[in-house]
């Protein structure tokens, strides 16, 4: 299990992007990530699914190690916390060339989060008027560029090494309430 900087977790098991590829344990991810460890149940509530299969869903998660127990969290021996090994993850499909099953994984899983986010930025724009404070604040951009496969890695790897640097800061005590926030990037060669 490679650890790239920061402590992003550079995937190269298929077991793990298989675990990924589907969309309660997606979510259940992103729950831990934005709200920290958590039981079964409190995961089950938040992502709208049933204790059991919530459970299950962990048992898969632990197994292809992207989640593990918290048992210092834990009142007695019958409540199990949950939290996140790795704070990210990233793959790459070419890390699979000689893997058909882990390359179908990388491409499900890929989908999957390309369909996320897409659902994402429809829910918020179909409901952005309502507070116009976060309206204001929200953005969205679009760049064309000329670049070498290198100068894109180069490029990516700093805008998630911004990204990482603010979703790992100290959070400040002023009095103000913070949402959680989706940031997404993507960036590919294609043609206007």
């Amino acid at each position: 299990m490679p650890t790239e900087r920061d402590g992003v977790r550079r995937i190269t098991e298929a077991q793990a992007l298989s675990a990924m590829a589907n969309p309660f344990r997606a979510r259940m991810m992103d729950a831990l990530k934005v709200d920290g460890p958590s039981t079964a149940s409190g995961l089950a509530q938040r992502t709208g699914q049933a204790v059991g299969s919530a459970s299950h869903h962990l048992k898969v998660l632990a197994e292809a190690g992207l989640v593990q127990e918290a048992p210092e969290l834990a009142r007695d021996r019958r409540e199990r916390w949950w939290r996140l090994v790795d704070p990210g993850t990233r793959w790459s499909r070419a890390d699979f060339a000689d893997d058909t099953a882990a390359v179908t994984a990388a491409y499900a899983a890929e989908a999957l989060a390309l369909q996320r986010q897409f659902e994402r930025t429809q829910e918020w724009n179909a409901n952005a008027a309502s507070v116009p404070e976060w309206d204001a604040a929200a953005f969205a951009t679009q760049n064309w560029m000329r670049l070498t496969p290198d100068e894109l890695d180069e490029l990516s790897r700093e805008i998630v090494d911004v990204l990482v640097r603010w979703s790992r800061r100290e959070v400040p005590d002023d009095g103000q309430e913070r949402e959680p926030v989706f940031v997404f990037a993507r960036g590919f060669p294609a043609q206007p």
